[in-house]
């Protein structure tokens, strides 16, 4: 028999070389992941198409169409307020500068610390980035395209994954031979189910958020409120701490383009209240318990999806995630994994629950010796 500690080391080895290889593969495999996300998205609309008496190409081609659409239109709206935002940089520059002249001279005056060679070092620096603010951020959504991998080939498998979904599906029926067909749709089905539910949960909380955002922003009379407002709600992707960072973006803006710094203090405030509304009411009624991972295994995996992928792997982490949490449920000695990676209960919260456990055993802890 095999001794638990060579099957966990061998697991493991596993583990880092599948993950060794996806990123050394990661042009081929991230693009693929995309065209799986968005065809799971598209394929009520396909499906909806050939009920309607049109050809499953027809059907997979008009899908495709309209996705690019509307991700083609979400681009250009973003770029166009990147690129307007990026022509105000100088001006930005010079009143944060007068923002930071008074913290530091405030902070002599009152500590008595004198403004050394590294604060001259930072304003400097403050003054560079900001100047070049716009140049920037368009840096970073050119690398982010190409993070997504050929806008040819990601469209390409978008269409043959709607088209020949039948047949990929009779593929994992004969790749699982020796479980009944059922069981292995009744899988199939389940993992659609939690991307979809997971993708277009999200999409709607992300909207009901940047409305809540953008409102209280227009209600403050901040510029670009909209631009901000999506930008905040974007940033949910990252579990509990989204939102905030969000928020710091808008604020800065504030500080430096409002009269008085109440400005700021009331955008963080406003995006602190929708963040509590998005956590406690807004995300659990509509994504509900779908997905249920657990929060720091989410933000372990955006770490990793991050650093291995970029801004593609933070988008595809928690997906990724839950698939993997019900493709490890599937196995006996792999369940505690799931359980793991799964979100704990409110049992598992309750401080008498281990209070209770202990004063059970606290007794048998003298004949256990």
């Amino acid at each position: 028999m095999t001794p638990k500690s060579v099957t966990t080391a061998a697991n493991l080895i596993v583990i880092f070389s599948i993950i060794a290889i996806v990123y050394v593969l990661q042009t081929i495999i991230v693009p693929l992941l995309f065209a799986v996300i968005f065809s799971i998205m598209m394929f009520p609309l396909c499906n909806l198409l050939e009920r309607w008496k049109l050809p499953r190409a027809a059907a997979s081609i008009i899908s495709l169409l309209v996705l690019i659409f509307i991700i083609s239109g979400a681009v250009s709206l973003l770029v166009n307020q990147v690129i307007v935002i990026g022509k105000n940089g100088d001006d930005l520059a010079k009143n944060f500068l007068t923002i930071y002249d008074y913290i530091t001279k405030w902070t002599e005056s009152t500590f008595g610390i004198e403004r050394g060679e590294f604060t001259n070092k930072v304003r400097e620096q403050g003054q560079s980035a900001l100047s070049n603010a716009g140049t920037y951020v368009l840096a970073a959504f050119s690398s982010a395209g190409g993070t997504l991998a050929n806008a040819v080939l990601i469209p390409i498998y978008i269409f043959f994954m709607l088209y020949y979904r039948d047949f990929f599906q009779d593929f994992f029926i004969r790749l699982n031979s020796g479980t009944p067909a059922n069981k292995t749709r009744s899988i199939l089905f389940e993992l659609y189910a939690v991307i979809q539910s997971y993708l277009l949960g999200m999409l709607t909380v992300m909207g009901i958020v940047a409305i809540l955002n953008t409102a209280g922003l227009l209600v403050l009379g901040i510029d670009y409120a909209w631009f901000f407002g999506i930008f905040a709600a974007v940033m949910i992707l990252i579990p509990y701490i989204g939102i905030a960072i969000g928020s710091v973006i808008p604020a800065l803006f504030a500080l430096a383009t409002m009269d008085s710094y109440w400005y700021a203090l009331g955008i963080i405030i406003w995006f602190q209240v929708v963040q509590f509304l998005e956590g406690n009411f807004i995300t659990p009624n509509i994504v509900g318990g779908k997905v249920n991972l657990n929060p720091l295994f989410a933000i372990l995996s955006l770490l990793l999806g991050g650093m291995l992928f970029g801004l593609a792997g933070l988008i595809l982490a928690i997906p990724i995630m839950a698939v993997l949490k019900i493709i490890l449920g599937l196995n006996k000695n792999s369940k505690p994994y799931s359980f793991l990676i799964g979100e704990p209960s409110k049992d598992h919260l309750k401080k008498e629950t281990y209070l209770n456990w202990f004063s059970k055993h606290e007794g048998k802890s003298g004949d256990m010796e």
